[in-house]
């Protein structure tokens, strides 16, 4: 099923359950978006957020806020700030991951990018100790019931297109510990194919194990589609599961776009329709509130139906 025909779905069951834009405390003159999903660490609730003049695009950084109210965050004084786009967490063996894209730009154009990886356990100050290969946003972690872990990965290219179709693939590969990702692990990751339809892209945000050692996923899809003038980049938010044993994907479902959230303008009218998920949290009224970036430019939080139901630890 592609992208339009989720959308289709979605639209015709929606239940709109109230939402609101994220507010952060010291960042006059910049937007705050596509942040990591807000964490627990040592009883405080956190985020790490991009942070971006709107005039100054791909020239971004992340920066660590806290939570002091309801859908409102305030930098973390004395945090390092880390050269990164898109930030997103995963807590493995104890520590706190930190990955994001970094941009390598040349005589100020962009050259590559390459994803990043943070650990440790003072959220203040974290160890760069690897990265990705060049060229490839959303890589993600997440442990695995016996302990190792799994590494989600999203190759594009050229010869992507022409193998599957698809603009982009997402592979998955199993290492021991953290300390053996490298670019090899990702780029040898086996592809899962049949995610995305022809001309599509998407990928991974968030992964959470299953109490059934299965992968619940939190991603987005993309397609591109004539409207407002131009040829948009419509991003949406989606959920599946993920069977690290058979290779195979269960449960695809959008679970939210840019309608769904608040409105809000966007950095280039291309990104008019494009919702970067972030991920979801749990509440305790059993519902899960979703995160995303908004149009390059806000955080937006809306409230969901759990895409994976009790299967959720």
């Amino acid at each position: 099923m592609n992208t339009r025909e989720l959308r289709a779905l979605y639209r015709a069951a929606r239940k709109d359950r109230g939402g609101a834009l994220l507010r952060f405390d010291g960042m006059e003159g910049y937007d705050v978006y596509n942040c990591s999903v807000p964490f627990l660490w040592q009883g405080r609730r956190y985020l790490f957020g991009r942070v971006e003049r709107r005039e100054d695009y791909a020239n971004s950084v992340t920066v660590l806020f806290e939570e002091t109210g309801p859908d409102h965050f305030a930098p973390v004084p004395g945090a390092v700030i880390y050269p990164l786009e898109d930030p997103h967490v995963a807590l493995i063996g104890g520590e706190l991951i930190l990955g994001g894209t970094h941009v390598r730009k040349r005589r100020g154009q962009i050259d590559t990018l390459y994803g990043y990886f943070y650990r440790g356990r003072d959220l203040k100050f974290l160890d760069h100790f690897t990265c990705g290969p060049a060229n490839m946003k959303d890589i993600r972690l997440v442990q695995l019931q016996d302990g190792r872990v799994g590494v989600f990965s999203r190759p594009r290219s050229p010869e992507i297109v022409d193998r599957y179709g698809s603009e982009a693939v997402v592979g998955f590969a199993v290492i021991d510990s953290v300390d053996e990702l490298d670019e090899n692990v990702v780029t040898g990751a086996r592809i899962i194919e049949g995610l995305f339809a022809e001309g599509e892209w998407g990928g991974c945000n968030q992964c959470c194990l299953l109490r059934d050692g299965r992968i619940g996923v939190i991603g987005h899809r993309c397609f591109r589609e004539e409207a407002g003038g131009c040829v948009q980049h419509v991003y949406v938010n989606i959920s599946f599961i993920f069977d690290p044993e058979t290779f195979s994907v269960s449960g695809m479902q959008m679970i939210g776009e840019k309608a769904s959230y608040p409105p809000t303008p966007c950095m280039l009218p291309y990104l008019a329709d494009c919702a970067f998920t972030s991920g979801i949290v749990l509440r305790p009224d059993g519902m899960a509130d979703l995160y995303s970036g908004l149009g390059d430019v806000a955080e937006g939080r809306i409230v969901i139906e759990p895409p994976f139901g009790e299967l959720m630890q």
